[in-house]
């Protein structure tokens, strides 16, 4: 029987969800022959692949072929510490929806992702949502949460469903093509996109009294298609986001402050972590970069990517 093309827009783990010809979902499984091709990810196929499709004689659908993917976004496999699981793929825009409390994203976690965005060349945007939350109490972080992350080039877009504000300018970015939103459990994910289309009726949970900590309330990745046309991806909450298939010395590109001044070190090789005439080092002394930030840099590059306690800033 002839291919068809697909686009996945559901994995429940051995089932797939498969959009087909715009119009039609199908439940597919996996041919077997795709599952040796020494893929070292838990899932050959995810959220936001396009494949090819064909029906076996007994009627089943399933996927035999992947399409090549223009980037994905990836993460360390919870159980199985040696693999790798891609959480979507296809993406123009990451969302990452951030609070400031209840519960606190750290800016370790915010770099991590942003770190992970830059490298497989996914635009980012930082969400910082619950805008109605915080008080003078919060001034200071707020001021220097958009100090770092502005002045080096992202985009922050500040929500809140309860005032309303930032929703039409997000409804209207997710409008224009495939975003992910990711960020912890709690942090608004599923009431922001029931927001943007209000008959998406996306289940929410609330925030753990004991510590102040979201609970999971999506479990599988799941495409969403917009009446507007977009596709928004919405995702598991990470716990941890780990960077993979990266070498040491690739993590320091991916900082847009250090790439832009790394040409003026001393050594063309500069790491940015003792050399004599880094500008970086210097850069960090006079807080031209951020502390933070470098620090992030500093836990990344030494591989510390899975210790929780370390990322509050």
């Amino acid at each position: 029987m002839a291919m068809e093309e697909g686009l996945v827009i559901k994995s429940t783990g051995s089932w797939y969800d498969v959009l087909k010809n715009d119009k039609e979902i199908i439940q597919c499984r996996i041919k077997g022959n795709i599952r040796l091709k020494g893929i070292k990810n838990t899932n050959p196929v995810t959220v936001g692949d396009s494949v090819d499709i064909e029906q076996s004689l007994n009627g089943e659908w399933m996927i035999a072929d992947i399409h090549p993917r223009k980037n994905y976004i990836i993460r360390k496999s919870i159980n199985l510490s040696k693999k790798n699981q891609i959480i979507a793929s296809n993406i123009d825009f990451a969302f990452l929806i951030v609070t400031l409390k209840n519960p606190r994203t750290s800016f370790g976690f915010i770099d991590r992702f942003l770190v992970t965005a830059e490298a497989y060349s996914i635009k980012p945007i930082l969400v910082l949502n619950k805008m109605d939350l915080y008080d003078k109490n919060d001034e200071m972080l707020m001021e220097e949460f958009e100090y770092i992350y502005s002045q080096i080039g992202y985009k922050i877009l500040k929500t809140s469903i309860v005032s309303g504000q930032g929703i039409q300018e997000l409804k209207e970015l997710v409008s224009s093509g495939t975003s992910m939103f990711s960020g912890h459990s709690g942090v608004g994910k599923s009431s922001l996109l029931n927001c943007i289309e209000k008959d998406l009726d996306l289940r929410t949970g609330k925030i753990s009294d004991v510590h102040s900590k979201g609970k999971h309330t999506t479990t599988f990745a799941e495409m969403i298609l917009l009446k507007s046309g977009g596709k928004v991806i919405d995702t598991p909450g990470i716990k941890e986001l780990g960077i993979v298939d990266l070498e040491k010395h690739e993590i320091r590109d991916f900082f847009p402050e250090m790439q832009q001044i790394s040409h003026l070190c001393k050594f063309n090789n500069c790491l940015h972590i003792n050399e004599p005439g880094c500008k970086v080092l210097s850069a960090v002394e006079d807080e031209t970069i951020s502390g933070s930030r470098y620090l992030s840099y500093l836990s990344i590059f030494q591989n510390e990517l899975m210790e929780e306690k370390d990322y509050t800033s």
